[in-house]
């Protein structure tokens, strides 16, 4: 199993990356035995992964971070960087590899404390690895600072740095950023190979495995968990039976008063086992005895560690909301697809007799308007307006058609 296995449906960008992967290797093999590099590579110090969701911007960047710091003794016989087995590959994709930084957005935007040391750390040699990687997995929510930042820690990297952005499209990140980067664009894996996927890797049932990739439209983290997490399928199905409950006022404000509260809910039991896990690890490398007090002046430490904690738990409840959208903008595709007697495939068939009753009792003008009143609150969500208040005058507008 290589590194590269996981890309679904993503040939043309793996064999991109692979090829990279074998130059960055003839550069370091040059640079050790002091001679001077290829004339020709296709290496580059930046590179800007973009796609729509689920398509595997993260996991394409992490695969090519675990193949430049492949070590395996297979390289010297000739064999490509990215074996998956060895320490460099196994650290760099568990997310454990000391070369291998991630910036991840913990709240609403990406603030540029929090890329301060990893932008200090990229000027810096790797220091166990063959290059220093610096993964941002949501390059979008860098604000005008911390973008600033970046731009400057790209325009002249270290020798041995290379800077990896994920983002939804280029127009996401500052232009003066992504003209230093090579572009890569992933498109979204079809509905059959996300589901050969999930019964090769993870061992779902193949009927399963189907319904989830379908329901996820080719989503391949959404249908990972789909498949594999009872609770999540529950969450789903109640989400799929809002638009036939939104009948007067009051059912329409307490649907959304039940979908805030499900997402605060999957937020916190996301977040519970880890922030405990964070806690404790901080405190006793602070210096903490088991059930006693800190040490004098490491207070503001912690401090900041719970304000990230309560960042990251707003992040998540907003993102859990979204996929909730998602799951409400798929049934209201489907439902138009019927009115007007289209031959896409439904995602929701689970669904069948909703979507059928919808699609017969209402206009699709009516149902353009509710898929519109769900981007419109995906937006205001974006723009941290109060989730119940955005969810509310979505449902709202649900029952108004």
């Amino acid at each position: 199993m290589t590194v590269w296995d996981d890309l679904v449906g993503q040939q043309r960008v793996s064999d991109q990356l692979a090829a990279a992967a074998r130059d960055a290797d003839a550069l370091v093999t040059a640079a050790a035995a002091d001679a001077p590099p290829p004339e020709a590579s296709r290496m580059t110090h930046a590179w800007l992964f973009t796609g729509p969701p689920g398509a595997g911007r993260n996991q394409a960047a992490r695969a090519f971070a675990a193949a430049l710091q492949c070590v395996s003794p297979d390289r010297a016989l000739g064999g490509a960087p990215g074996c998956g087995f060895c320490d460099g590959c196994h650290t760099a994709l568990i997310g454990t590899h000391a070369d291998v930084n991630t910036i991840t957005a913990v709240g609403a935007v990406i603030r540029v404390s929090d890329m301060r040391d990893t932008v200090r750390k990229s000027f810096t040699a790797p220091a166990t690895g063959r290059w220093q990687v610096i993964l941002v997995e949501d390059a979008e929510r860098l604000n005008e600072s911390s973008a600033n930042a970046v731009l400057k820690a790209v325009e002249e990297p270290a020798p041995r740095t290379v800077w990896l952005l994920c983002a939804p499209s280029v127009e996401d990140v500052l232009p003066t950023i992504r003209s230093r980067c090579r572009h890569l664009n992933l498109s979204t894996p079809s509905v059959d190979a996300v589901a050969d996927l999930l019964v090769r890797r993870e061992g779902i049932e193949p009927d399963v495995a189907a319904a989830a990739a379908r329901a996820t439209q080719g989503h391949v983290d959404r249908a990972r968990r789909l498949a594999t997490d009872p609770a999540a399928r529950e969450r789903r199905a109640a989400v799929l039976k809002l638009p036939l409950r939104v009948q007067d006022i009051g059912s329409a404000l307490k649907a959304a008063q039940e979908l805030v509260d499900a997402a605060a809910e999957d937020a916190k039991q996301l977040a519970e086992q880890r922030d405990t896990k964070e806690t404790d690890e901080l405190k006793a490398a602070l210096g903490a005895v088991q059930g006693g007090r800190l040490p004098r002046g490491t207070a503001g430490v912690v401090k900041e560690l719970e304000e990230m904690q309560k960042r990251r738990r707003t992040r998540t409840q907003r993102d859990s909301l979204d996929v909730a959208l998602t799951d409400l903008t798929s049934f209201y595709r489907d439902v138009l697809a019927l009115q007007l007697g289209s031959r896409v495939a439904i995602a929701n068939a689970d669904a069948e007799d909703a979507l059928e009753r919808l699609a017969r009792d209402n206009s699709p003008e009516s149902t353009l308007r509710r898929i519109e009143a769900i981007d419109a609150c995906r937006d205001a969500l974006d723009r941290n307006v109060t989730p119940l208040l955005a969810v509310e005058a979505m449902t709202m507008a649900l029952r108004a058609g």
